[in-house]
This record gives structure tokens, sequence and C-alpha cells, in this order.
């Protein structure tokens, strides 16, 4: 009866969060209510209270479950026998293929959270930061290795691959930029040849 109830208790607390993307991603975080995700979900009111404190804690863990499992991707990617411009370019599909399979919480996370300067942007500034200093691990090593040149700042590499990354997302969000299979993979290729041409070792060819 325990394991049933834990399972049931699992179930709903996944379809508030599931509720809770498509209303934040439709009306913005700002602009929605408690009561919103409810009937979103089709659950009692009370309910959402029953496993959130509040709307920004359902926010919270929508935001760090999937960050999560990208740093843990990110980590796995680096202990992997690959060369540094492979592990850039996984790291690129992981993120890009996120959002190809689930846009609405990709948009909530990037228009909500990391790029809400004044409010969760701040609140979890540490973990979005843990994530630019696992790239850069990965970038520095590669230029200890002689992999790639050292007149960029890891750091600075880790921000400029992120951004890039971050930025077209944003286009495929706010619909500036085409969308589709073509698009996402022609993405992935050319952020990592853009960051990895400049800190190429060698000369690219005119």
């Amino acid at each position: 009866m325990a394991a049933r109830n834990e399972k049931v208790a699992a179930e709903k607390r996944r379809l508030i969060l599931d509720a809770a993307v498509r209303v934040f991603a439709r009306q913005g975080f700002n602009q929605c209510r408690v009561s919103d995700i409810a009937d979103e979900a089709g659950v009692a009111y009370g309910l959402v209270y029953h496993y959130f404190r509040s709307k920004d804690e359902v926010l919270d863990t929508l935001f760090l479950e999937r960050w999560n499992v990208m740093l843990d991707v990110i980590r796995d990617l680096d202990g992997q026998d690959l060369v540094p411009r492979d592990k850039l370019y996984a790291i690129a599909s992981f993120i890009v293929d996120s959002y190809r399979h689930d846009p609405e919480l990709m948009k909530v996370i990037i228009v909500e959270v990391t790029r809400a300067a004044n409010s969760f942007g701040q609140t979890h500034l540490q973990k979005i930061t843990e994530a630019y200093e696992l790239i850069a691990g990965i970038v520095e090593r590669a230029q200890a290795d002689g992999a790639f040149k050292d007149t960029v700042t890891p750091r600075f590499a880790a921000l400029a691959f992120y951004g890039a990354i971050e930025q077209v997302l944003s286009g495929w969000i706010f619909e500036t930029l085409p969308r589709g299979d073509t698009e996402f993979e022609q993405a992935k290729r050319l952020v990592v040849e853009t960051v990895c041409r400049g800190l190429a070792t060698y000369t690219p060819a005119p």
C-alpha cells in the first residue's frame, strides 16, 4: 500500500509540473497564478500546495531537474575518451535536442531563469555558473594538451560557447530564426565550428 501511495503521489506531482510548464510557457511565470496551474493539471487548487509551497518552488523544481541532468551529461562527456571538439559537439547536441524534444520546458528555463537577471537568474546563479565552469574545464585541459591555443581564456570560451547556443535557442523560442530538423542539426555544427575555429592551434585556410 505504501509503495502504491508513493507511486500515485509521484504521478500527481509530475502531472502538476508538466501542467506548470505549459502555463509558464504560454502566460509567463509572473502572469500566472497557482490556480492556473491547478486548472491546467485538472486538479484541486489545494493539491498544488500539497506538493509545492509556491509557484516559485514549482519553477525551481523544473529548472533544477533539467539543469542537473545537463550538468551530469557534461561531466560524463568530459570523462570519456573524446577529443575536445567532439565533447563540445556532444554538449551542443544535448542542449539543442532538449529544445527539439521539449521546447516549452526549454522556453521556461531560458526566459524565466537563465535570462532573468533580477529574479531566478540571481537565485540560481551558482548553479548556472557551474555549467560554464565545467565547459571551461574542457577547454582548459585541451589548452594544456596543446589541442587548443591559450590566447583565449577558458572562461571566456565557455561563455562564448554557451552564449551562442542560448542565442540560437532564443531565436527559435521567439520565432526570429527558422526552426526544423535541418536548422537544429546545422546549429550544432555551426556553434562548435565557430568556437573551435577560434581556439584552433592551426591557421584555418581562407
